[in-house]
């Protein structure tokens, strides 16, 4: 039997987070660049962080060996902690799903930095999030599938799949959501944009949200919350 709680998962980078510009900015102070993100999105993931044509030949220098790879990360968690901003909008979604008390809300996702969970932590603390309005923050390996923690975090607050949405911005993210009985919304201004996620993942155009405002305008929607300010 389930309860009657709704849940909500949320991605971080690409999704609730801008980490294209922290990235970016990690990238210029090593000397690399990642093009432009119209670019970026179009890029199949072993090339995300290679660049194009134009800037894999330095990407590629910078990037060998373990100590330079090393670096890179130390920089991209200071750019996360201190700089790297949540996309407009997302700070009062999130305020306005943890005061819901049926709404059970928190993040799943990937992060690259070190120590993600005080990473991530830090940057929404910075934008006055604080730990305790998420019923969860998971960060799981780049090798594990999210489908098994979707699974996982479903069972555990007892929620039926057809009260369950997950946000994310890469074909992976729908994929897990479709296949754990969840509704998915998807965005296209984040690792992947419109054209990749419904020409070749084949993603419902009418499941993708273009910006932070339409996502937000969709939850909201979708749960029946209405906007207060």
């Amino acid at each position: 039997m389930y309860g009657n709680d709704r849940l909500v998962i949320l991605d971080a980078d690409g999704t609730t987070i801008d980490a294209f510009k922290a990235i970016e900015k990690t990238f210029a102070h090593h000397g690399m660049d990642l093009g432009p993100l119209v670019r970026f999105q179009k890029r199949r993931n072993i090339f995300k962080y290679l660049g194009g044509i134009k800037e894999m030949p330095q990407n590629l220098r910078q990037q060998l060996g373990r100590t330079r790879r090393r670096n890179i990360v130390a920089t991209l968690t200071e750019v996360y902690r201190e700089e790297a901003a949540m996309f407009d909008g997302m700070e009062r979604l999130i305020r306005r799903l943890a005061e819901t008390p049926d709404i059970r809300v928190g993040i799943i996702t990937r992060n690259i930095t070190d120590d993600p969970i005080t990473t991530l932590t830090r940057l929404f603390e910075r934008h006055g999030i604080e730990s305790k309005l998420f019923d969860f923050l998971v960060h799981l390996p780049l090798s594990e599938d999210k489908l098994d923690y979707f699974r996982r975090t479903r069972e555990q607050f007892v929620v039926n799949p057809a009260r369950a949405y997950a946000c994310g911005d890469e074909a992976k993210d729908f994929k897990a959501a479709i296949n754990t009985g969840m509704h998915p919304f998807m965005v296209s201004y984040g690792f992947e944009d419109f054209e990749r996620l419904r020409r070749k993942h084949l993603v419902p155009a009418e499941l993708i949200s273009r910006s932070p405002d339409e996502l937000s305008w969709r939850v909201r929607h979708a749960l029946g919350l209405e906007e207060t300010e």
